[in-house]
């Protein structure tokens, strides 16, 4: 690698797998990159089912499955303290050189962030959605975003109307927040060999199906559009990040 620095990257999020998602995919994929430059990555997350402890993953990734139960979804119970002892823990054992924390609504990201922080290391959080000002749970959340991400190092974006709303947000510097698009891998996705006619409308969603996504508007939507264009031949939806795909036709809605 040359002059460049290897580093000891701590990944932290309440969302990986075994649960299937944008965000799981993307620590995953980002974490096989970063072991292929030579850093060192290990994943912290909490525990799923009966999977609990520390496993490993291809190209020897490190996972650590913190025995904490979700209690909503997919969220831990937010503790502020309780995490200090195993985050400690795991900083000092992997010898961590750097805290990447991932989603604004994982609980214990912010933890992480904070406790990490505290102990003087370099913290780096992404945000993967867009959230709202107005609602009490995005008023509460925009809050404890600004608290955790008071002295982060760096902030990364998936999208630039991503980082002018994580900026208004958070209150970050805007010259702290980054933009890194989400890559396509051209191995599984490729253009279609014919061109489809243009006399016929296929519409695409790609979204998991949650209800802060809109899926419920999805299924009030989808026999209005059908009504309103006949051309429109199908709905394909696609949830969980390519990993399941379901398709639905419209015209037998």
């Amino acid at each position: 690698m040359g002059e460049w620095k290897r580093h000891r990257i701590l990944m932290v999020s309440d969302f990986f797998y075994p649960n299937f998602g944008g965000v799981e995919n993307h620590i995953y994929y980002l974490s096989q990159c970063l072991l292929k430059l030579g850093h060192k990555v290990v994943v912290m997350t909490h525990a799923y089912n009966n999977r609990s402890g520390v496993r490993y993953m291809t190209g020897g990734l490190k996972v650590y499955y913190v025995p904490w139960k979700p209690f909503l979804m997919q969220n831990t119970f937010p503790t502020f303290y309780g995490t200090l002892p195993i985050v400690r823990t795991i900083l000092i054992r992997e010898k961590i050189s750097l805290v990447h924390g991932h989603q604004a609504f994982s609980t214990l990201c912010h933890e992480a962030l904070m406790h990490a922080r505290t102990m003087g290391y370099k913290v780096v959080f992404t945000d993967h959605s867009l959230y709202g000002f107005a609602d009490a749970g995005s008023i509460h959340m925009n809050k404890v975003l600004q608290f955790t991400l008071a002295e982060v190092s760096q902030a990364i974006c998936v999208s630039h109307t991503s980082k002018e709303n994580t900026v208004l947000r958070s209150g970050l510097p805007p010259e702290k927040v980054f933009v890194i698009p989400n890559a396509v891998d051209t191995a599984m996705f490729k253009p279609a060999p014919e061109r489809l006619s243009s006399h016929e409308i296929v519409i695409v969603v790609i979204s998991r199906l949650v209800y802060r996504k809109g899926a419920d508007l999805l299924v009030e939507v989808i026999p209005e559009v059908c009504r309103l264009y006949p051309n429109v031949s199908c709905f394909h939806i696609a949830f969980n990040e390519n990993i399941m795909f379901l398709i639905m036709f419209a015209h037998s809605v």
